[in-house]
């Protein structure tokens, strides 16, 4: 009786979520039910196992509209027909086509045209009636035949029709009170009961027979434990595993000498990954690396894929599972509750041509990039509602932000019975899909086509996307490859490529083992000299290297996890900091926390951790361990199934005879991992390329700073890598003809700033310069103007900037023969650029005024930053002689110290009191830390970039300087020049 069902899947339209859908079915004994979303498929397979778990037949099918126009709805008869209906849906999406009146002729679809379309209706379509149209069948009684009950299922009641009308509006952008009635449904389409709907229809019994027909033909079988994976990389799958194998072997030789251990590990990896039918998968893995070897790109083989030693021979990463104790079975294992999938990261700038060529050799059918729901959060659904209750712009930002607004007197009480409706109804959206995006780096490679599966959905980056999230992938059989970007990368390779073309220097960037044992980066380490460096450049990385005092790669590797907010916050961060540098100050919480935990000292800080205690320690099944672990991560969708592992976690803790307290402090280490943490391998393999870029900026930092800039997006700005190089010996110049390119580039010791990094300037005209530059240099102010055509607007900005340099000339000489030159041209009829050379003019200029702040300030306005620190420009300049290097000759005293504010991260207290830690220059050129508590920033807040005289107690932690600010003041800089 229900072939129209929508769900919160018919975005911005329908207020039912899966669960109370078929749940109100089976209250009602409803035994067959059909969802068709509109133009959509994603909440088929979580739709069909539902039914499944609850002994009803699940149908599937689309509705198919342009706009709010309903064209037919579409019911597959079988897994066929819903690759049909997913073809011809995708068709249309991703050729951006709108649909056609009439369906195609499908072989396996069910076609029903409502009743407004009855005449479209081929002899062998059907047509549907709702109740309001069971008046109208008198009319028609050829037709009887031909029909169907189509009676919606939008909402359940009032408040749902309210929610559906609300979704209508934020869908069309306009008020509620402008909302057209042919953009709603009816409020008549909630879930009605059998009976009733067998009453309305009682006097057309061939329109319930027809219904129940269409319900009884279609059948949607599903299988949702086999492998939907592409199954085959050769012809069969003894070629594949021979393949797998030889590839192996040959890796093996390359990685290790002669080594008995290791070809055992190798050989039960092998069978497992035989048995589980997983041979194609890392040979897919490895041609993607292959390609990207082909094309001299790098890439990082991450995740815990790493725990596998075939991943390692067969170069998809560089960790050594053996080296770390990584256990394959973290990897692939009969237990695990979702597919493994390896995490393949490369260059920012490479990604896409990796990805392209997964899509040209495994065909478009096959290849889909996944995707994720954007849902409607709480703020995002208040600003929404806000917005179509009509509430004007200062009110929805005081309402959802009212810490960072003017008008602290806007709440939902002060909006009267506006704010109580959209505070009611966002939370009642809270978690709807909204629309569909891209996952980070989720593709997915297919064995049958896709359309058995999903429909295609266009995105801006031009590689169509399917229409289920990484959850719903898992687990109807998906393993997903996550091609993901990263700037690190970028810079390791950029900077391989300058040494080779500066010194002629082939650097193989894959010496992992050499790196972890040479004593210069060791003692790079020591010094904490990581700036730069892939995640171990930020101020809390750099502190915690300190306080480890680390200089070896297991330590790193260690360091990379327990930098996570939920170890920090707990205090487990300190706790692994003490027990490191003492080992036998402590106790074991109990004797199987030694057992498991002894390389950590007890503490857990990875994900393996968690799964080792749950198994062994709390005796969870290894698949309820696995469910822990993925919740831990933040990877869980059933909250109901978390909470009961849960239980089971203290049940059986509880049954073992563990004391309560001891229960509860290793569940506390458990909930650390909430949100946010690592495999050890995924741990790894951020620390072999965090070792990689060490090892570049010890040997050759002014080539690895550069190549930082000119990929950007590192943790710190332009303006700092730049004050790193200068560090290392590096002499900074600003822009400039003749010597500058469209990037950073290093000439010798001295670092050429791009052209990219100047505000304003026209990508056309640097294009032009550079062209020009590159036939000969320019000679003259002259030969520059009649080379490139040029306004006066962009050749002043080259001027300010002290582009024309080499001339040696002044700026204001320069701008007054810009402009005499503009005035001339226009007066002539001429454009900037001159066809013949002509003989430069001199003209004779009074004395103008010059002072070299001029520069400065002209520079910081074109480039926003300075070329170094700006203390030379205070305009009350202080005398302060302590410098970072004298914190440890004033441990636990008050000292006052100028410093110029690089980062500054602000948290919360234990109670939610905001605080700050900053990360400051001083005159030196050094860094240093600071911490303010919350009485102080609030007493004493930052006020943007600049330099502070800060006033504080220095203090120590595992020989760590930190400066405890008790007051601070933004110091102001001299006056510009050019305007007193």
């Amino acid at each position: 009786m229900y072939l129209n069902c929508h769900t919160y899947y018919s975005l911005r339209y329908g207020t039912i979520a899966i669960p109370q859908l078929v749940e109100k079915a089976v209250s009602l004994g409803v035994k067959q039910l059909a969802i068709t979303d509109i133009n959509l498929t994603s909440g088929v397979f979580d739709f069909v196992k539902e039914c499944q778990k609850n002994d009803i037949k699940p149908i599937v099918g689309v509705e198919f509209r342009n706009d709010d126009e309903l064209l037919f709805v579409c019911l597959a008869k079988n897994h066929d027909g819903f690759a049909e209906i997913n073809r011809f849906l995708s068709k249309h999406k991703l050729q951006h086509l709108p649909f056609p009146e009439t369906a195609p002729k499908f072989r396996d679809v069910f076609t029903i045209y409502p009743f407004k379309k009855k005449h479209l209706a081929k002899p062998n379509d059907w047509i549907g009636v709702s109740i309001g149209e069971v008046n109208k069948l008198w009319q028609h009684p050829d037709l009887l035949k031909q029909m169907v009950i189509l009676q919606p299922v939008t909402f359940f009641d009032k408040v749902g029709y309210n929610i559906h009308r609300l979704l209508r509006a934020i869908d069309k952008n306009i008020l509620l009170s402008k909302l057209n009635p042919d953009s709603q449904a009816d409020i008549n389409e909630t879930f009605l009961t059998p009976d009733y709907l067998h009453t309305i229809f009682k006097d057309f019994p061939a329109i319930i027979d027809n219904t129940n027909y269409l319900l009884e033909e279609c059948n949607f079988i599903f299988n949702f434990s086999s492998n939907k994976n592409k199954l085959l990389f050769t012809n069969s799958k003894f070629d594949d595993l021979r393949l797998l194998e030889n590839l192996t072997l040959t890796g093996y030789k390359y990685r290790y000498t002669d080594n008995p251990a290791v070809l055992e590990r190798i050989s039960k990896e092998l069978i497992v990954i035989s048995q589980l039918d997983f041979s194609a998968y890392f040979l897919l893995a490895h041609d993607i690396i292959q390609f990207a070897k082909s094309k001299g790109y790098f890439h990082v083989g991450r995740g815990s894929g790493a725990n596998s030693i075939v991943a390692y021979c067969i170069g998809i990463t560089d960790v050594d599972p053996i080296e770390l104790d990584l256990y394959f079975e973290r990897f692939i294992n009969p237990h695990r509750t979702s597919p493994p999938d390896f995490d393949l990261d490369f260059s920012w700038d490479e990604r896409n041509d990796i990805i392209s060529y997964i899509f040209e050799k495994y065909g478009e059918d096959y290849v889909c990039l996944l995707a994720t729901y954007v849902t409607f959060r709480q703020r995002s659904a208040y600003r929404e509602l806000a917005k179509v209750f009509g509430l004007p712009k200062h009110e929805i930002d005081a309402l959802i932000n009212p810490e960072g607004s003017d008008y602290a007197n806007v709440t939902a009480d002060s909006l009267g019975e506006w704010g109580h409706l959209i505070i009611k109804y966002g939370n009642l959206i809270q978690d709807f899909p909204n629309y569909l995006s891209i996952h980070a780096g989720g593709i997915l490679i297919s064995d049958k086509p896709l359309y058995y599966y999903t429909s295609l959905n266009p995105v801006p980056k031009g590689f169509p996307i399917c229409e289920f999230d990484m959850y719903v992938a898992e687990e109807i059989g998906f393993a997903k490859f996550d091609i993901l970007s990263q700037r690190g990368l970028g810079h390791i390779k950029e900077c391989v490529d300058i040494v080779k073309q500066q010194r002629n220097i082939d650097i193989d960037i894959h010496a992992i083992q050499a790196f972890k044992q040479d004593e210069n980066l060791k003692q790079q380490l020591r010094n904490y000299e990581t700036m730069g460096c892939f995640y171990i450049e930020s101020p809390a990385m750099r502190q915690l290297i300190w306080k480890l005092r680390c200089d070896n790669y297991l330590t790193l590797v260690a360091a990379s996890s327990i930098i996570r907010p939920g170890v920090a916050s707990s205090g487990m961060m300190r706790a692994y900091i003490e027990r490191y540098h003492n080992p036998n100050s402590f106790d074991y919480i109990h004797p199987k926390m030694k057992e498991l935990l002894s390389e950590t000292f007890g503490i857990m800080v990875y994900q393996e951790d968690v799964i080792k205690v749950a198994h062994y320690f709390a005796g969870l099944s290894l698949a309820e361990a696995d469910i822990l672990r993925r919740g831990m991560s933040g990877k869980f969708r059933s909250k109901s199934e978390f909470l009961k592992i849960e239980n089971t976690f203290f049940t059986n803790c509880k049954n073992l005879g563990y004391d309560e307290s001891i229960t509860k402090e290793v569940w506390r280490q458990i909930e650390s991992f909430s949100g946010y943490s690592f495999s050890k391998a995924h741990s790894a393999s951020y620390a072999v390329e965090s070792y990689q870029s060490l090892y570049l900026k010890t040997y050759y930092p002014l080539e690895f700073m550069v190549a930082v800039i000119n990929n950007f997006g590192g943790f710190y700005k332009t303006e700092f890598y730049l004050h790193e190089a200068r560090r290392y010996g590096a002499h900074i110049e600003a822009p400039a003809l003749n010597y500058s390119g469209y990037m950073t580039r290093l000439e010798e010791k001295t670092i050429w700033i791009g052209w990219i990094h100047v505000k304003s300037l026209e990508k056309k005209v640097v294009d032009l310069m550079l062209a020009q530059q590159g036939i000969k240099p320019f000679q003259s102010f002259e030969d520059f103007y009649r080379r490139v055509p040029i306004s006066l607007e962009q050749i002043i900005i080259l001027i300010r900037l002290g582009a024309f340099r080499f001339l040696d000339k002044k700026k204001k000489n320069l701008l007054w023969q810009a402009h005499h030159r503009h005035t001339q041209g226009k007066k002539k009829g001429q454009s900037s650029a001159y066809l013949f050379e002509v003989k430069e003019e001199t003209l004779e200029l009074p004395h103008l005024d010059y002072h070299d702040i001029e520069d400065i300030y002209d520079t910081v306005e074109l480039l926003g930053f300075y070329l170094e620190p700006p203390f030379s420009v205070l305009r009350n300049p202080i005398e302060i002689p302590t410098r970072a290097k004298d914190f440890p000759l004033h441990l636990h005293k008050t000292i006052t110290i100028l410093g110029y504010l690089v980062n500054v991260k602000f948290t919360r207290t234990s109670t939610q009191e905001r605080m700050a830690f900053g990360y400051f220059i001083d005159e030196d050129g050094a860094y240093f830390d600071t911490v303010q508590f919350p009485k102080i920033l609030k007493q004493y807040p930052f006020q943007g970039a600049g330099i502070y005289l800060l006033k504080g107690k220095v203090t120590e932690e595992f020989g760590h300087f930190v400066l405890q600010i008790v007051s601070m003041e933004k110091q102001h800089l001299a006056f510009d020049p050019r305007y007193f």
